[in-house]
């Protein structure tokens, strides 16, 4: 068993974790409740995942990193094809003209 990433959070280990799945990769979540105990730890550690096959790690890792990379991409900052509004990455709809963000 092989320590493949410190996640940000449970959601997105078990999100991690479920992408990994599909791939018929098998994981792992270590450390989900120690933010628990926050101010009792001396250091907040957060949820962990482990690849259980040590085979299966190379893919695994770039699985994430690939997922890791879109999720950067989907969450970019664009600009409103129809009155060339800024609009913040979070956002799908333009809140100038109620465009919504384009595909791709």
């Amino acid at each position: 068993m092989k320590r493949l990433y410190e996640c940000q959070d449970r959601l997105q280990a078990q999100m991690l974790r479920d992408a990994l799945a599909s791939h018929h990769i098998h994981t792992v979540i270590l450390g989900d409740y120690l933010s628990g105990a926050a101010g009792e730890l001396s250091a907040i550690q957060f949820p962990t995942l482990w690849v259980v096959e040590d085979d299966d790690f190379t893919l695994a890792r770039q699985l994430v990193a690939r997922y890791l990379t879109e999720l950067e991409v989907e969450r970019a900052d664009w600009r409103c094809p129809h009155c060339g509004e800024q609009i913040d990455a979070p956002f799908d709809i333009c809140w100038n003209c109620s465009t919504p963000r384009p595909e791709g």
